[in-house]
């Protein structure tokens, strides 16, 4: 098919309503969240599973490229095309519209589709007393369960690790080139693709049709794992082959219809405790005392750094102020609506399209004091902040490690316990530091060449975690931003570089210094189009789609179809 011929064969498909292909119209869907972008013939809205499944029959027909999209919030440009070097035309199947969920076995498990969001689990579990894999971070943007999964995300969340199954339904295309789906969901839904899609859209099917296979719905081993201190080597990061299995960690080389996971039981209570320190040894005494003896593990562990703290008190207190005051509920919204008037802006070649951001800082700039004072004195006396939340039994263990001694030295840190409005103002402020740095850049464009932004695992037993900069590297960069996971050793790192520097050649001088410390990045948010799959993890890929006709290029990998192999 010609292009023309692709675009009419997919309108009649999904109807001529669900399918853009003007310039301006695509642009939201055609550029990264952060960074990258390219071209496509056209950006397709299937609203259900059987749409979905004819929309990629006319593509494979076609021999388009095809890119798989739900809430575009990847940091990484993994859900976007990445420039217009593709031999083949790009189609994008966005799947927001197909966001239903079926929860099993008394909410214990969820299946959910390819537009569900963790936002809308999180919504309905909460009656229930369950919690979905994230409840924090990228769920207040609307980031998809299934997007997580494909990029084994998250993991700040300590007692669950990266966000994982083995129970999946899903198309790929088979080394003759044809369409294939594989039912692997675990839930008998008949014999012919749309059949079993229909059946699960829905709800076709008896409770015995549910099996309780062996096979994992969560990354159940992650707690052993990550207590094992003394390991010389990760916790958890992207190309680890013990989590990369069909749908989970497949970043964009399947199809994905549906995957079935593990929701959690909600803490009966809860208490964020948060805590200042001048010497970091003393939160690394702590990680390894509370991973090594403690019976219960934290909810989770955030680390800030007093730059990062910094930036994001000013240039994220918009995004701070907006999902306080309006709520996660609203924030995926209010991300489109400010997307959608970015790319209007766009179109007039004389006007910036970053006017709605630098409108909102301003404005924020004009309200009260966002922060407790608490913070702010804490932030004042201490350069290294560590906010752990812990859950039931474990908030008394805490409370009486932090009673018996860790601060014996005089003015080496204190902690406080917090309020709930302390306690949501404090991971609030954790939560902006990202976008602080973006809007830092937007402000600052005149002194600003480019935005670094590497997610790093370090080894379990590395105790070097505070990064010294060699000269060389910190006269490039303005500012460093450190923050993280803490006790999964995963660390954040945004850098800041200052106008005139080639930003490639300070990545390349950071990531050979990460390459000596054993490190592995990228650690949660998947190599997208800014990081190069190992072996191991393009052997993977090219496993699941041999025809490269998913995502292709993604991984640094070839984008040529077969991966310019000429089979």
């Amino acid at each position: 098919m010609n292009n023309r011929h692709t675009i009419t064969a997919l309108k009649n498909a999904a109807g001529s309503k669900q399918v853009l292909t003007a310039s301006s119209d695509t642009l939201h869907y055609r550029q990264g969240f952060r960074s990258g972008g390219g071209d496509a013939i056209a950006v397709v809205f299937p609203s259900d599973l059987v749409t979905l499944w004819r929309v990629l029959q006319v593509c494979i027909s076609a021999d388009v490229i095809i890119i798989m999209q739900a809430a575009n919030t990847g940091l990484t440009e993994g859900s976007t095309p990445s420039g217009n070097n593709y031999d083949r035309p790009v189609v994008i199947i966005q799947t927001l519209k197909m966001n239903q969920f079926l929860l099993l076995d008394d909410a214990r498990q969820v299946v959910s589709f390819p537009g569900t969001t963790l936002f809308q689990l999180e919504d309905a579990l909460k009656p229930l007393g369950r919690e979905p894999h994230s409840v924090i971070g990228s769920s207040c943007i609307g980031a998809s369960v299934i997007g997580g999964i494909a990029n084994n995300s998250g993991g700040s969340l300590i007692k669950r690790g990266p966000a994982y199954t083995e129970l999946s339904l899903y198309a790929q295309v088979d080394t003759q080139g044809q369409l294939q789906l594989v039912n692997h969901l675990g839930i008998e839904l008949g014999d012919e693709p749309e059949q079993i899609l229909e059946n699960l859209q829905r709800h076709n099917f008896s409770a015995d049709a549910v099996k309780q296979l062996d096979k994992l719905a969560s990354d159940k081993d992650y707690q052993h794992r990550v207590r094992d201190v003394d390991a010389d080597t990760p916790a958890r990061f992207n190309a680890d082959q013990r989590r990369l299995y069909e749908a989970s960690g497949c970043a964009g080389k399947l199809a994905i219809f549906a995957v079935r996971s593990d929701t959690f039981q909600q803490p009966q209570q809860s208490k964020t405790f948060y805590i200042g320190v001048s010497d970091p040894t003393l939160l690394t005494k702590l990680r390894r005392d509370i991973l090594s003896n403690f019976k219960n593990l934290p909810v989770s562990a955030e680390y800030v750094h007093e730059i990062a703290f910094d930036i994001a008190h000013k240039y994220g207190k918009d995004s701070f102020l907006a999902i306080e005051k309006l709520g996660t509920s609203r924030m995926p919204k209010l991300f489109a609506l400010k997307n959608k008037v970015a790319a209007l802006l766009d179109r007039q070649k004389w006007l910036p399209n970053d006017i709605p951001d630098k409108f909102l800082y301003y404005c924020s700039r004009l309200m009260p004091e966002h922060l407790p004072e608490s913070m702010l004195q804490m932030r004042a006396d201490y350069p290294h902040h560590l906010i752990i939340k812990m859950a039931d039994a474990g908030i008394e263990e805490l409370r009486a490690y932090l009673q018996n001694g860790l601060f014996s030295v005089a003015n080496s840190g204190r902690y406080i316990e917090c309020s709930a409005t302390e306690a949501k103002k404090a991971m609030l402020q954790r939560f902006v530091v990202a976008g602080a740095a973006i809007r830092y850049e937007q402000l600052h464009k005149n002194k600003v060449e480019d935005i670094l932004a590497l997610d790093v695992a370090l080894k379990r037993n590395e105790p070097n975690w505070v990064e010294n900069l060699p000269e060389e590297i910190a006269s490039e960069i303005l500012h460093p931003l450190y923050y993280g996971h803490f006790f999964c050793h995963v660390f954040h790192r945004d850098y800041i570089v200052k106008k005139g520097y080639p930003s490639a050649k300070v990545k390349a001088q950071l990531l050979e210094m990460l390459e000596q410390q054993g490190a592995k990045y990228p650690a949660e948010h998947n190599v997208g189009h800014l990081y190069q799959a190992p072996e191991t993890q393009q052997q993977f890929y090219q496993q699941l789609d041999p025809s490269n006709t998913f995502n292709a290029g993604v991984g640094k990998m070839p984008k040529q179809k077969h991966y310019g192999c000429g089979c």
